[in-house]
């Protein structure tokens, strides 16, 4: 689970948040015709589906831009202000974070499907080898053969078809029958803060291994590169980061995937001016989560129905809607 800030190129050396160089030109304002919709009745959604396709962020706030005039995307950049301030960890418990203290602990459950698929067919094959030999009589020494290549196959499988390997890695993980609900609710929030505060989303996924929300905004983009965000846009950008283990933390009682938040997060930090102290450093997080998780709780409704909305692999325009109509 993790929210990438990315443009449509080339990746760039950075492992949690990609950056592409995508040239956009801006535009003069457009003219905008309200006519039916089956989807928004008496708005016309075309030129904003059109700049989603084409992944050009400035076109995507235009167009929202102009929703808003019209009095149809009330929702968007409806939060456009944010101001750190200290927090306390008794101010998230009030909120309704459950185990607030152990918010900034990585949880390794997250992987725990894929290690345990790995440990039992990649890693131990002599494991199998020597139970069935010795509990299957005659057979014992066909079955260990057997048993032997299932690591050729798995490596066969994900060097030549991948998303066979993550569909078999996605069957462990109904081992846990909350995961798939985690990572809706999850992805949901960062999809959610993001748009409140007026950052386009031109993408996600909710498919195990590969969870994440795709922000795409050319100029925190250079500011980020640069090693040149400003308190401001670091604020805005660690609501954001924070918005999935918020989320989680309002519903259950262990937080299990924010690692790859924490990670974005420093990521974050180290590219900001000036530069934090720890004790600024764990402030910004608990800040961060509060203000997500107020978000969040304050717009329930709207989190769940892009929830669904997201679990039925709606477009990132149906996802907008779903936010707009609840």
């Amino acid at each position: 689970m993790s929210l990438a800030v990315v443009s449509v190129a080339s990746l760039s050396e950075l492992c949690c948040i990609g950056f592409n160089s995508h040239r956009t030109c801006f535009r003069n304002p457009r003219k905008w015709r309200i006519r039916s919709s089956s989807a928004a009745p008496g708005v016309d959604l075309n030129t904003l589906q059109s700049a989603i396709d084409t992944k050009d962020s400035n076109a995507v706030k235009d167009a929202l831009d102009q929703l808003r005039e019209v009095g149809w995307a009330k929702k968007w950049s409806s939060q456009p202000y944010v101001s750190r301030r200290m927090t306390s960890l008794r101010e998230l418990t009030t909120l309704g974070i459950k185990n607030a203290e152990n918010l900034a602990i990585p949880s390794v459950r997250n992987d725990w499907c894929r290690q345990l698929f790995f440990l039992l067919w990649w890693e131990q094959p002599d494991f199998w080898v020597y139970l069935l030999a010795n509990f299957l009589g005659d057979w014992g020494f066909f079955v260990p053969y057997l048993i032997g290549s299932i690591s050729l196959i798995v490596l066969a499988v994900g060097s030549i078809s991948p998303g066979l390997l993550q569909a078999a890695i996605g069957g462990f993980s109904s081992f846990f029958p909350d995961y798939q609900d985690r990572i809706a609710r999850h992805e949901a929030a960062h999809f959610l803060v993001a748009y409140l505060l007026g950052l386009p989303i031109l993408g996600y996924s909710l498919d195990i291994g590969k969870e994440h929300v795709n922000l795409i905004d050319e100029r925190l983009e250079k500011l980020i590169y640069s090693g040149q965000l400003d308190t401001k846009e670091l604020d805005r950008l660690a609501v954001v980061a924070m918005a999935g283990l918020a989320a989680e933390g309002l519903q259950y009682d262990k937080v299990v995937g924010q690692s790859a938040d924490l990670f974005t997060l420093q990521r974050f930090i180290n590219r900001s001016k000036p530069q934090l102290s720890k004790d600024q450093q764990q402030n910004l997080t608990r800040w961060a989560v509060l203000f997500a998780g107020s978000l969040i709780k304050n717009n329930k409704a709207i989190h769940e129905s892009l929830m669904k909305t997201m679990s039925d692999k709606g477009t990132v325009l149906e996802c907008i809607e779903a936010i707009e109509r609840a």
